[in-house]
């Protein structure tokens, strides 16, 4: 498996185009209006390259390794719908070969002395905390734009995305050669994305469908009985939790050093005046990352050298970098714990998840960060991360 950034292999976007989307954007700005146009243009060539799935396996030409992995795609689809209650539908009946490595490309961007990210505003979704483009080039002159203006940037590589049932959504080659187990995550997760949506809040969508993806990666390799594979898979959660407290530790120590007001609800509210002179806070900042990097050394010793993150770490450490990681993992506690509270019954979850759904956005957050302190106990946790055998079958 090749990634530009293995610490975004589990960090899934979504995306969604209308299309009224052009229409819309001819309402705003000149830069609005280029970013819809490339999206509908890049959806469009996704569409208009679309293979059935069912005559690739059938077609002898098909590479061996395409078809064995639209083999998975297909027997992961059909656990999706009977075993996790997913909306599997027609998704992924398609295939498209890209010919590049990934489909969009992400930028997210804040304040150079906050950690309160910057969003924009999209059709029936609500406001979001990056914004995706089909080529790296465009991804990265929006970047460059950003930084101009002071932000700290980051830009990243996205293997999949989901559409939230505007469009069935292909199989694209970009993601169809991960590890079966990798696969099956990540297939759950822009599943997830499916089965619920609240409207413009990428926290709560994100970290939920990253526990169903993760949670059903489990049940999968356990029903295959593939316990070698099971063992590696949790080994490479573990991993990842012990870099999402990284991660997080190193926010706090930012937000603290900014003067951010963090709300109940874990939101950031900017400082209006950092309160140190620029150039202090400056040398404060860069303090805390070689800080992080140094606790990164340590811990991979601690995993045996394993390089899983040192892509991550080769990057320059911005705030816009650490909340792409944060987005995506703040309140999967949370949801753990609300998986534990279900008795490990997805139909129960979902039900109690969409009820979140339905509260304001600031009760639903504050409800969640409850609901992750109380799954900071022993009970249920392994290695630092939420475990799914303490909320049964």
């Amino acid at each position: 498996m090749t990634r530009e950034i293995k610490a975004q292999s589990r960090l899934r976007r979504w995306l969604v185009l209308l299309p009224l989307a052009l229409l819309l954007a001819g309402l705003c700005g000149c830069q609005t209006l280029g970013f819809y146009t490339q999206a509908i243009k890049g959806e469009y060539q996704l569409f208009a390259h679309q293979q059935p799935v069912e005559k690739l396996l059938a077609d002898t030409n098909t590479p061996l390794e395409v078809r064995t992995q639209l083999e998975t795609l297909t027997n992961l689809l059909a656990f999706a719908k009977s075993d996790l209650g997913l909306p599997a539908d027609d998704n992924y009946s398609k295939y498209v070969e890209l010919h590049r490595k990934f489909v969009v490309w992400d930028v997210e961007a804040a304040p150079e002395f906050s950690m309160k990210a910057k969003s924009w505003w999209y059709p029936v979704v609500g406001r979001l905390e990056y914004r995706g483009y089909f080529s790296q080039r465009g991804a990265t002159n929006y970047a460059a734009f950003l930084e101009r203006k002071g932000y700290d940037v980051f830009v990243a590589g996205v293997e999949a995305y989901s559409t939230l049932g505007w469009f069935k959504d292909p199989a694209l080659s970009s993601f169809i050669s991960e590890p079966a187990p990798d696969l099956a995550e990540l297939i759950f997760h822009e599943l997830g994305h499916k089965e619920l949506f609240a409207r413009g809040d990428e926290d709560f969508n994100e970290a939920f469908a990253t526990t169903v993806g993760e949670e059903g990666a489990r049940r999968w390799l356990r029903a295959k009985g593939d316990q070698t594979a099971y063992d590696q898979y949790e080994a490479e959660l573990g991993r990842t939790w012990q870099f999402v407290h990284l991660v997080a530790t190193a926010r706090k120590r930012l937000q603290e050093l900014y003067g951010d007001e963090v709300t109940p609800q874990g939101r950031i509210k900017a400082s209006a005046k950092p309160p140190l002179p620029v150039t202090r806070m400056r040398e404060e900042k860069l303090k805390i990352f070689t800080q992080m990097r140094q606790d990164y050394a340590r811990l991979k010793v601690e995993w045996g050298g394993n390089p899983d993150y040192d892509a991550w770490f080769a990057r320059r450490l911005n705030n816009a970098q650490l909340n792409s990681v944060a987005a995506y993992y703040d309140y999967v506690p949370g949801f753990a714990r609300l998986l534990e509270q279900s008795h490990g019954q997805l139909p129960e979850f979902y039900h109690a998840a969409a009820r979140l759904a339905r509260m304001p956005k600031a009760a639903r957050h504050e409800r969640l960060s409850a609901l992750g302190r109380a799954m900071a106990e022993p009970l249920g946790h392994k290695n630092g991360q939420p475990d799914s055998t303490a909320a049964g079958e």
